[in-house]
């Protein structure tokens, strides 16, 4: 079985996905695909510097991601230009390891806050959404270094809690701790696996 794990930004996807495979999923994570195919496509990193400029890079000559991410969801333009770059590669990826995994593992999780947007609620087996408060989502991300503005920004560019609800198979509300909603996460795989 395929889930897909997806939520706006600061929802807990992230722990949610963690907490999975605590359970034993296999979990496949959008982001660390980002990462590693902007590492290993230098036309790719070339293709971010030359839209966004130098400044998104490190001394080093490597990505830094906040200068990226503050740059790209500015807009709906840069965001736009950001995905026309990056997700044919991220997703050929996330397909390759998606069809591999599902042949040896019983659960599979796919952690991507853009799941909905790439369509992949046609290809997993289930939905689950993971959402909090706007006032949690803006506490937890302020905690991860991302300030208010910020965080609305990329909000803003995440489509809508109502859309996703229209698209999920299980809505989990996650607005308490982590053992909170490992308890959630149990019910609903117990439901979906059945």
């Amino acid at each position: 079985m395929i889930i897909g794990i997806t939520g706006q930004i600061g929802s807990g996807k992230s722990t949610a996905a963690r907490l999975l495979k605590q359970m034993g999923a296999v979990v496949i994570d959008a982001d660390q695909i980002g990462r590693e195919v902007v590492e290993q496509n230098p036309a790719l990193l070339k293709g971010l510097v030359k839209r966004f400029g130098d400044e998104i890079l490190t001394p080093k000559g490597k990505l830094d991601r906040k200068k990226l991410a503050a740059l790209a969801f500015r807009n709906n333009d840069t965001r736009d230009m950001l995905n026309r770059l990056v997700h044919p590669y991220l997703l050929k990826e996330l397909n390759r390891q998606m069809k591999s995994l599902a042949k040896r593992h019983r659960l599979v999780v796919i952690d991507a806050a853009l799941l909905l947007y790439w369509n992949l609620d046609q290809v997993v087996d289930k939905v689950i959404l993971i959402h909090a408060s706007q006032k949690i989502r803006l506490r937890r991300l302020a905690e991860r270094g991302i300030g208010r503005k910020d965080a609305l920004a990329r909000q803003r560019q995440q489509l809508s809690y109502t859309e996703q609800r229209k698209r999920a198979d299980h809505v989990i509300f996650n607005n308490g701790t982590p053992q909170e909603l490992k308890l959630k996460l149990q019910k609903v795989i117990a439901k979906s696996v059945d």
